[in-house]
């Protein structure tokens, strides 16, 4: 059982802040009957009021239902617990200053990436089957990236975000992580609402300068994800696409800071806010609203730009997740003497850009680094073929085993424990 599982794994992991303790068992029915979820904790539920990566229930007095969650529930599947994340969901490597933040599965001293972070751990470690999390500038496929599982970011708009603590309403997204794409495609079928017909995706184009900037562990296990591709029926071409990935970046920082500061202002003046969280708010606040509206009104031109530019007549780009190999916790940690600025800004350099264009994206694991840390390679499709999205990587996945590996970390622990295996 996960629960079993994740009440194991819990102590080493720290994927969770809640397990579910409510043991209900009758049978289950729907398309998801008894699936094992876990969610983030930035989701209401009449059971649960989320801490969002803070030291105290968000809105303890509201009473909701994510839509999600109820989504799931009435599906059939089953909630294991909330996992942890980094605070407001601000900060992509995964460390919390002011929480027990998660450990990487495959080596504990080195980043799960944030902000969903315990959502990418628990299906590492087989403590769920799938996860919900969040992505604003990359929350769901920067962990999927360096916990070795596949992350799925949703259209804008694909997914009910009702019930959930924003961060930047604007860029904010719900989506799923699992080990791979094809157990994800259940939940993602009952959450994508209004996602049109399938497709076949035939065409991908492959962000050569992008992947030509990347550490060479990086680039190199992201070629061999590319020549897996390769062997499928599908027409391979390149383009250079980073000075358009910078050129929205800038714009998708302009609106990540500015909203972020406004929906969070008020806890400014908290004095258990983490000081490097209160600075990063607080810069928000110096962007005025003339400056923010006009990077929002960006997005319309800079999709036709991209459309045009990049993608062209494919159906999908393909690049990486981050440019660099997953750092260890001392290098995020702004109290540590070799904490790097540059390193939090180039977890999401790839990924931020994505969500100011409002398009899909799903990262697959497609290898290793030099200290055995997965590598997740970056597919990115046109708005709206989420589901031809999630059916190319299960195409892919059918031909490799990358996302089928037990996480090194926990090797001892699943095999000192038959129940653990199943």
């Amino acid at each position: 059982m996960a629960i079993v599982r994740a009440t194991r794994l819990q102590e080493r992991l720290q994927a969770f802040v809640e397990l579910s303790v409510a043991r209900d068992s009758s049978p289950k029915t729907g398309p998801l009957a008894s699936l094992p979820y876990a969610a983030k904790d930035l989701f209401f539920s009449p059971n649960h009021q989320p801490q969002c990566g803070l030291a105290a229930a968000i809105e303890p007095d509201r009473q909701a239902y994510a839509d999600a969650l109820h989504d799931l529930d009435e599906a059939g599947a089953v909630c294991v617990g909330f996992t942890a994340m980094t605070a407001l969901a601000y900060e992509p490597s995964g460390f919390n200053a002011a929480a027990d933040y998660p450990r990487n599965p495959w080596n504990c001293d080195f980043i799960p990436g944030g902000s969903s972070s315990g959502s990418a751990v628990s299906v590492a470690a087989g403590m769920s089957v799938v996860a919900l999390g969040s992505d604003t500038g990359g929350s769901i496929r920067i962990p999927a990236h360096c916990c070795g599982v596949t992350g799925f970011k949703p259209s804008s708009g694909g997914i009910d975000v009702t019930g959930t603590v924003p961060l930047a309403p604007f860029l904010d997204c719900v989506g799923l992580l699992a080990r791979s794409a094809a157990d994800l495609a259940p939940s993602a079928e009952i959450l994508l609402f209004n996602a049109p017909p399938p497709a076949v995706i035939e065409k991908i184009v492959v962000c050569d300068d992008v992947l030509d900037a990347a550490e060479p562990p990086i680039r190199h296990r992201c070629q061999d994800g590319i020549n897996l591709i390769g062997t499928l029926p599908v027409a391979l071409s390149h383009v250079d696409a980073l000075s358009a990935i910078t050129a929205i970046d800038e714009h998708a920082l302009i609106v990540m800071q500015g909203e972020a500061a406004r929906t969070h202002a008020s806890r400014l003046d908290q004095p258990a806010l983490d000081p490097v969280l209160r600075k990063r708010l607080a810069k928000g606040l110096t962007i005025d609203d003339g400056t923010l509206a006009a990077s929002r009104a960006m997005r319309a031109p800079l999709l036709k730009d991209f459309e045009e530019k990049v993608l062209g007549s494919a159906d999908a780009a393909v690049l990486p997740v981050m440019p660099i190999c997953t750092p260890v916790f001392v290098d995020v940690d702004p109290a540590s003497a070799s904490f790097s600025g540059r390193r939090l800004y180039d977890l999401s350099h790839y990924t931020r850009f994505v969500n100011m264009l409002g398009l899909p994206a799903i990262v697959i694991p497609i290898g290793f680094d030099d200290h055995g840390l997965p590598i997740g390679l970056q597919l990115i499709g046109r708005h709206g073929r989420d589901r031809d999205l999630i059916a190319f990587a299960a195409a892919i996945q059918d031909n490799s085993d990358w996302h089928g590996r037990v996480p090194d970390g926990i090797n001892d622990l699943i095999e000192s424990d038959a129940t653990l295996c199943g």
